[in-house]
């Protein structure tokens, strides 16, 4: 793991492999260390960056006037070079991850080359019913002062398929018992109620949506409702996996970024 300064906080992030730059940003709950077998399998085409974002792992936590989540990112990728003459990123968002990239494309559109939005929303605001919303924010407020013990079993179910294996769980097991409430109480008043709707018409960008076909957080009508919106974007569907597809089926989720890359013109294709 490398760490470097944007805006006065500390960012984490760790990469690995050569050719063209692939941004992984994670889910709630999470940093880095969940993309670790797209870290080993896509390096071999790609240079693979899962930063850990602000609250999140090794980075500091979110603070007043640091910027928005998308402008942080779009630091780090300028302390890397892919900002100005170092190629064009292409940024991959899941779930929580799938919010910043938006950020990112609504902050600094000449940063991407495409986007992966994976498991993802236009912002709980933006995807979700009202009260749907309301009530998704009042479960993380009190689950932020709940031991980690007591947050896993009701986590569990909505990332994971029943058929997802002891190993798999408990490696999301992990990485949610590793979480700072402080951290998560930041990226919560930031982006709890956030809506980027008006954003996706913008897009002008390869967009691929990628979602589990038994995603019971993001479900299918939100993809759906984001491919309406997204000039041109594609929709991919793994089957028998849920919002975690990247963990339950880790070669055909990164098959399917492989393969939508290379047809992008990155990569060995």
């Amino acid at each position: 793991m490398e760490t470097v300064s944007v805006a006065g906080l500390r960012i984490a992030y760790r990469t690995a492999g050569s050719g063209p730059p692939l941004v992984l940003l994670h889910g709630a709950y999470e940093d880095g260390r969940v993309w670790q077998d797209q870290l080993d399998d896509l390096s071999d085409e790609f240079t693979v960056i899962a930063w850990d974002a602000p609250g999140c792992g090794g980075s500091d936590d979110l603070t007043d006037g640091a910027g928005s989540l998308g402008e942080i990112l779009a630091g780090l990728l300028a302390e890397l070079g892919l900002v100005d003459g170092g190629g064009k990123p292409h940024v991959l968002g899941l779930s929580f991850g799938s919010v910043v990239a938006l950020d990112l494309w609504q902050h600094h559109p000449e940063i991407p080359a495409s986007l992966v939005l994976a498991s993802a929303y236009a912002g709980w605001a933006g995807s979700l019913p009202p009260e749907e919303v309301e009530r998704r924010i009042l479960q993380a407020t009190a689950e932020l002062d709940m031991p980690p013990s007591e947050i896993i079993p009701a986590w569990l179910p909505t990332l994971l398929t029943a058929r997802a294996t002891g190993e798999m769980r408990a490696r999301v097991s992990r990485l949610i018992k590793d979480f700072r409430p402080s951290g998560m109480r930041a990226l919560l008043a930031v982006a709890g109620r956030a809506d980027y709707r008006p954003v996706l018409p913008t897009i002008t960008v390869p967009t691929l949506l990628l979602y589990g076909a038994e995603d019971v957080r993001s479900p299918l009508a939100v993809a759906e409702d984001l491919q309406r919106q997204i000039p041109g974007s594609e929709l991919a569907v793994l089957p028998g996996v849920g919002h975690m597809s990247f963990i339950e089926d880790p070669a055909g989720f990164n098959g399917a970024v492989r393969r939508w890359l290379r047809g992008r013109g990155a990569g060995r294709g």
